[in-house]
């Protein structure tokens, strides 16, 4: 059993030390720079606030003069300085509406994609590259209603490559010069995406999982094996406890004792992170939003004009960049955000109207108690990060999401222990896990991220102590690759003369 398992590890590390050792290179370099995205902080800030005057039409009226069936969702934005309706259908395709005349966007041609790319950064010259429906930055699925996507190269200083949605013209990705060679060296490496074709790949998540489950089955053998050899009692005749004189074996023997813990963890959760044959999937009913809603924007909307709501929302000093109309509880409102990302509700208050930061906690708790047809076992209302519902930082693969304070956890008595998260002030679900769903939270998140609140409130620290395990882990690739390359050096000088 010894020898099968010195002989598992030999051959498994000879195959993974050069990929092992690019995880633990790449994942230091993710720390800082992550997979491009459009957050919000990125998005919101460059579009001009909405004017009041003369601005805009009925939402109804940009409905009624769209080809989009049955609208799901409704927004007034800003795309190249001009106020547009961006209307969604169930399918999630999207189109867009001059809010000013009421006419829908056509499909979007290079000159308008060039003059909403150069809006989005104050007027920096822009440069029109060609389109793709999918390059090594655009991977993310949340792109996929904007396919194909216009590139933009922009003249500003951080030599920003910028993404265009074919369907509504709204830029929908940036991707700066620097942070795109990180990349190179950080996300793209890490994740193998030159293997990569497409949103949906079977190739490359099974290639992954194939890889990462040989990784596991090489870090736990060599951690046997070096618990094996290590003399905890007595020294060998050389008077180490290590049996090995060469120093890239006795290195490579110590390293493994101090940091094979760490790689194995760190490659078991990155295994994890793929759901290999879905065991992370949601097993019961899925949360229906629409019972909490109680109706869509198409039908259901505020009896307000725009510039009566843009008045109302000035009255209290909130600058808004865009206006969403919603329902939620069968109650029709508009959701709007300024700059930073703030939000108020604009909704009805008897034969007026009023501006509020949150929903009632009542009202929430009785809408979102739809969401499944199955008791609530407890409410509570979070002001505070928990170990379930948390921010992470721009660079993290969940930068781009919005988990707001405060927020209302609703527990349901069903068979999969579901948990619903929902957002106080815009009266969204923003989280909704069962228990397989927490599980995978556990064995990927926290083993591969540490990214439990307490640690994450003191991030600098987090992020030095991982930077030392994985530097601790990049020398105990690079030790295995250099007693890789002597063990297969024999090989290569033995197949000429067994040729001859």
């Amino acid at each position: 059993m010894k020898r099968a398992i010195y002989l598992i590890h030999r051959w498994t590390g000879i195959g993974m030390c050069v990929l092992m050792a690019l995880w633990f290179a790449s994942g230091m370099v993710m720390l800082f720079v992550g997979y491009p995205k459009l957050t919000p902080a990125e998005r919101l800030p460059p579009l001009p606030a909405l004017a009041r005057p003369g601005c805009c039409i009925d939402p109804g009226l940009a409905i009624e003069n769209s080809r989009m069936g049955a609208v799901e969702a409704l927004a007034l934005t800003s795309i190249g300085g001009t106020p547009y309706y961006v209307l969604q259908s169930a399918t999630g395709a999207r189109t867009a509406v001059d809010a000013m005349t009421g006419r829908e966007h056509a499909a979007v041609d290079p000159a308008q994609a060039v003059h909403a790319a150069s809006a989005f950064a104050a007027g920096a010259p822009a440069r029109y590259e060609g389109s793709v429906y999918e390059d090594r930055w655009t991977h993310a699925r949340g792109l996929n209603p904007h396919r194909p996507l216009h590139v933009v190269e922009l003249g500003d200083a951080a030599s920003t490559r910028v993404y265009v949605s074919s369907t509504t013209g709204q830029v929908v990705l940036d991707a700066p010069r620097a942070e795109r060679w990180w990349n190179f060296a950080g996300a793209w490496l890490h994740w193998l995406y030159m293997l990569k074709n497409q949103p949906t790949d079977p190739v490359w998540t099974w290639t992954l999982i194939a890889l990462s489950t040989v990784g596991v089955f090489t870090s736990v053998t060599g951690i046997v094996n070096g618990i094996w050899r290590w003399r905890f009692n007595g020294r060998y005749k050389s008077g180490a406890r290590t049996p090995y004189r060469d120093a890239a074996m006795r290195w490579h023997h110590m390293l493994g004792l101090a940091f094979g813990a760490i790689l194995c963890t760190w490659v078991f959760s990155g295994l994890m992170s793929m759901n290999p044959a879905g065991i992370f999937d949601a097993k019961g009913v899925k949360p229906e939003v629409a019972a909490m809603q109680g109706g869509t924007p198409a039908v259901l909307r505020l009896p307000l004009r725009v510039a009566d709501a843009l008045v109302l929302l000035a009255r209290e000093g909130f600058a808004a960049r865009e206006l969403e109309w919603r329902v939620f509880d069968g109650e029709p409102f508009i959701l709007a955000r300024d700059g930073a990302n703030d939000t108020r509700i604009v909704r009805a208050a008897g034969a007026s109207f009023t501006v509020a930061d949150t929903w009632p906690e009542e009202k929430l708790r009785r809408a979102a108690a739809r969401v499944l047809p199955y008791p609530v076992a407890s409410f509570e209302r979070l002001a505070s990060y928990d170990a379930w519902y948390y921010a992470r930082d721009a660079a993290s693969m969940y930068g781009a999401d919005e988990r707001r304070l405060p927020a209302l956890r609703v527990v349901f008595a069903d068979p999969s222990a579901t948990w619903v998260h929902v957002d106080l002030r815009t009266g969204q679900l923003g989280l909704c896990t069962d228990r397989s769903q927490r599980t995978g939270r556990w064995l990927f998140n926290l083993l591969h991220s540490w990214d439990l609140p307490a640690l994450l409130a003191v991030n600098w620290l987090r992020i030095a102590v991982l930077i030392l395990l994985s530097a601790g882990g990049l020398a105990l690739t690079v030790t295995a690759t250099i007693i890789a390359c002597r063990r297969l050096r024999p090989a290569r000088r033995m197949q000429p003369s067994a040729e001859r």
